[in-house]
Order: C-alpha cells, then structure tokens, then sequence
C-alpha cells in the first residue's frame, strides 16, 4: 500500500522526483549488498549454495532434492513471494513439511541450518564467481532506484526497502516525527523569545489563539477548572505535535507519520499512561480501579454480582476506547490518502481513451478538493485527539 508521492506505507527512504536524485552505477559492485540480494540471479546462486551444504550436512532430504530448485522458482513466482530467497522457501512452503519439522524438532539441524544461510549469504563470493551483470539490468536497477534517498542504517541491515533484515532500522516516518519535534521546538523557543523581550508579532498572537483555544474549549470543560491547568502543557503539546505531523503529509515526497499505526498506537498509548498515572496518583491504585464503576444503590446480595461484571466491561471499555482513540487518527490520515489516490487512478485508467479529456479534468479538481478537506482533517483529527485525551484525564480524576 504505498504510492510515489502519498507513502501511505513506511519506508526506508524518501522519494524525490527522479532527476534530483539520479542513479549512475555503473556496476554490480556499486549497489548494495541488500539490493544484489533481491537480483533473482543471485538468489539462484544462494538456492545452489545452500542445497550443496545441505547435501554435505547431515540433514535429511528428498530422494530427488534437485526438484526443489524448480519447485523454488514457482512458489518465487506467487503472489506475496516475490523476491523471496531459498531459505524462506524451504522454511515457509507448505510443501517443505519434510524440513520445517526437522528445524521444529531437533535444536541441532536449526543450528547447523542457521550456520549454512551465513555461509551460502556471501555476496563478495558472489560477485567473484558469477558473470557480470548485463547493461540493460544494470539499467533498469539504475532506474529503479534514481530518486529515492536512502536513509543511513548504522544499528542495522536492510533486506529491502520496507524491512529490516536484522538490528534496529532507522525508517521514514521515524525522521519525521524527530523533525516534527525539532520544527515545534524551534517555534515555541522563538515565540518565548519574542514574548520575554515584551515584544508581539503575527506569530506570538497566532500560537497565543491556538494554545488559548485548547486551554479554554478543551481542557477546561474536560478536565475542570480546578484541574485544567496541570494538564494544560500536555494537552499542547500533544495537539501541536499531532497537528504538525498531520500536516507533513500535505507536503508532497513526505508523508504524514500519523497515517503509521505504531505512531498513532504509541500517542495513545501516552494518553492512557497519563490517564492511569493521573487517576492513581489522585485516589491511589484501588481507589482508581473502584472508581471504574459508577456509584448505584443496589442491595448488597444484588451489588455483589452485579458491581463485578460492570467492573470488568468498564476496564475493558476502557482500554478499548484508548485503542479507538489511534485507530480513529489512523483511518482518517489513511482514508484521505487512499481517496487522493483513487482519483488520480481515474486519469491514469482512462489514458489513451477518449473519455480521459473528461476524466482527467474531474480526477485533477476531485483531488484539489479532497486536499483543501484533508487541510481542514489535519486540524480537526489534531483536535478531536486532544479533546478525547482531555475528556478521559477528566473522567480518571473525577469521582464518579
């Protein structure tokens, strides 16, 4: 699910028009050693590899094991198996029952297995022994990969450009929230300098009305009057920071972090850390977890097999509504995106018909428009985030 311009999906580069960023390698040396990976010519040479140390080892095989490289090459071929090598082949084809037992059964053939990929995963030797890549995938390699900038990954190896082979990968999305919060603190260090030497500008009475706005129409009738205050600088700075991502994505190349489940998971994820930290620190770990359940005056045999069953929906309604609260800025950074898409795709579809003069026109103003409207979901979703984040600090801090 990911698109030139939109990156619905995270990567592990950005992508800039072709000619910024143009590919010139000239051989198979220069590219990466992920990239060689993938090449189907490598993947063939790894296949032989591991099926001559595996026919050296001690690990059982087929009476006829040379079928397995053409049984390879079709299950390659499938959908979701693209560039898939040999050993995901031998560990994940239902077909391979045979050795996938072995590895689950015995710790010394997943040993010796292990042991056998590293050997076979050489691709200096590679490059020592096969023939040269021809120009023309030279070529199309080059193609591929004009325009895009690869982001370093000093704690880990790539395998492709959305996955990580091993250690910790460094994605797009990840520089864009580090960037989101660089933006915001170079602008509220910039308005605090400009409020402490007395001054007042466009900027200062701009932030003033937002931040203002949240402290009296969010925390306030959320949270309380008395309490508002508190929880305040959080409640601003989840709003600006949700706001300023939300808006990376109206810049084209970028993407907005928001649209990643993990980004949106782990804002939630804050609220309910606040949440719970606010409601224990105010009645205490008992307290806060009695007051899950409304005061009602039942009759003691009554209250107590009812107060428990309410107990346990309300504790699960309530980490349920922390879950909707990323969902919800999820779906509707995605949905944008996804509806963007759809309409360029009715240009691109119609090409070479004659109805593409209507089509085109429509597609290009349905897309403006659907931009102007994810402008106004950029602050609305920032502020709907905020508003629910506020309404259950209140509701955690509060008897019931």
């Amino acid at each position: 699910m990911s698109a030139g311009i939109l990156h619905i999906k995270d990567s592990y580069y950005f992508e800039v028009p072709k000619f910024l960023a143009p590919s010139h390698r000239t051989k198979r040396s220069e590219f990466a050693d992920y990239w060689v990976r993938l090449d189907p010519d490598y993947q063939d040479w790894e296949a032989q590899q591991q099926l001559a140390l595996l026919e050296d080892s001690t690990i059982e095989l087929p009476e006829n094991p040379d079928h397995l490289l053409a049984d390879y090459h079709a299950w390659r071929a499938e959908g979701g198996n693209f560039a898939k090598p040999f050993d995901r082949f031998l560990e994940e084809a239902p077909a391979n029952k045979w050795f996938q037992e072995q590895l689950k059964d015995n710790a010394s053939v997943a040993g010796k297995w292990d042991l056998i990929k590293q050997k076979a995963n050489d691709v200096v030797a590679y490059d020592a022994e096969a023939a040269p890549w021809s120009e023309a995938k030279i070529a199309d390699y080059n193609h591929q990969l004009s325009g895009k900038l690869l982001i370093p990954q000093p704690f880990g190896e790539l395998r492709n450009h959305y996955q990580m082979e091993s250690g910790f990968g460094i994605s797009k999305y990840m520089v864009l929230l580090l960037v989101a919060a660089i933006l915001l603190f170079v602008l509220f260090r910039k308005v605090a300098d400009v409020l402490q030497s007395g001054k007042r500008t466009r900027l200062t009475n701009l932030i003033e009305s937002i931040l203002g706005y949240i402290r009296d129409q969010i925390a306030v009738p959320t949270i309380g009057k008395h309490d508002a205050e508190k929880y305040v600088p959080f409640l601003w700075t989840l709003f600006m920071f949700i706001l300023v991502c939300n808006l990376l994505g109206m810049i084209p190349f970028l993407g907005s972090p928001t649209a990643s489940f993990a980004v949106t998971a782990t804002l939630a994820l804050t609220v309910i850390c606040v949440t719970i930290g606010s409601g224990v620190k105010r009645f205490g770990v008992l307290g806060f977890l009695k007051n899950q359940v409304p005061h009602m005056d039942l009759h003691p045999a009554m209250a107590f097999v009812i107060v428990p069953m309410i107990w346990l929906i309300e504790m699960l309604g309530f980490f349920i509504k922390h879950l909707v609260l990323s969902i919800r800025l999820l779906a509707n950074m995605v949905a944008g995106h996804m509806v963007l898409l759809a309409l360029m795709g009715i240009a691109v579809g119609t090409a070479g018909l004659a109805s593409w003069y209507v089509a085109a026109p429509l597609s290009l103003f349905g897309a403006l428009a659907i931009d102007c409207l994810e402008l106004l979901v950029a602050f609305l979703q920032a502020y709907v985030f905020t508003f629910l984040a506020g309404l259950f600090i209140g509701s955690a801090i509060h008897e019931h």
